[in-house]
């Protein structure tokens, strides 16, 4: 996974990299193909802000988190927050590619042709 980091009001550490770069390094896994991520992340007053940009061949995920605790637990449940949309995603689209939808099953019984009506 291609991960750019931007920095504001924050001084960039070599820890928040490594913490971030193990995180997502674990979601790459789940993605079928190469992804770019674009991750923000700020400080305003006292929020701890992580901003996400994950694009990858079939999925787009923006996702946003603030605390106030440190910027560890905003980017650990960002990281979860990632994990249930890919996995959301993937379900989806199993379910799309198994065929089987009860709302293409149509009963025969229940669509009749219409009746041709006679012109007076």
């Amino acid at each position: 996974m291609q991960i750019a980091l931007t920095f504001k009001n924050i001084d960039a550490s070599d820890a928040l990299k490594e913490h971030i770069h193990k995180k997502f390094d674990r979601l790459d896994k789940m993605l079928d193909s190469p992804a770019e991520a674009h991750i923000v992340l700020s400080i305003e007053k006292l929020r701890n802000i992580v901003d996400i940009n994950l694009h990858c061949d079939k999925i787009k995920i923006h996702a946003k988190e603030e605390t106030e605790n440190n910027m560890y637990s905003a980017i650990d449940t960002l990281s979860d927050n990632i994990k249930l949309q890919i996995r959301k995603f993937k379900d989806k689209q199993r379910r799309h590619l198994a065929g089987d939808k009860q709302s293409i099953k149509i009963n025969p019984k229940e669509y009749d042709a219409p009746e041709s009506s006679t012109g007076n």
